[in-house]
């Protein structure tokens, strides 16, 4: 299987940035302390993280569904990743929310949330962020 990888450069201390970018080039970007922590516009790592375990999920409850026979027409799934400062300092993630809308013909709502609740628990990135809680509040839509 092959290895991703992703790099950051950082300039300076807190009032400086980082320039990121992905081994595909196809994602890169600037990071700073105010696009992390106050409402300047940017990106910022959990932005990042929730970018990947949208992705992540929608492409592991695709492959479910598919090996159960069901095709969906759309998976849509937001991720809201929470931020906080953490006891003894710093900062932690200790929840990420899932959201899914889906449009999935010929399903039943009992094995839509059956296969929806499985591709959170065995999505890669949710094993990877298996620390914080992750939570998904799925709505079949037909």
């Amino acid at each position: 299987m092959p290895i991703r990888q992703a790099e950051t450069t950082w300039q300076g201390g807190k009032d400086g940035s980082g320039d990121f970018t992905t081994e595909s080039g196809l994602v890169e970007g600037t990071l700073s302390f105010p696009t992390r922590f106050e409402e300047e516009p940017g990106t910022n790592p959990e932005e990042l993280i929730g970018a990947a375990h949208s992705g992540c999920f929608c492409m592991q409850l695709t492959a479910l569904l598919e090996g159960e026979g069901y095709t969906a027409t759309q998976l849509h799934t937001e991720a809201d990743v929470h931020l906080r400062p953490a006891d003894g300092g710093g900062f932690e993630i200790p929840k990420i929310d899932l959201t899914l809308e889906a449009d999935i013909p010929d399903i039943d709502e009992e094995t839509f949330e059956e296969i929806a609740q499985q591709a959170k628990e065995t999505c890669p990135v949710s094993k990877a962020l298996a620390g914080p809680e992750i939570t998904l509040d799925a709505t079949l839509l037909s």
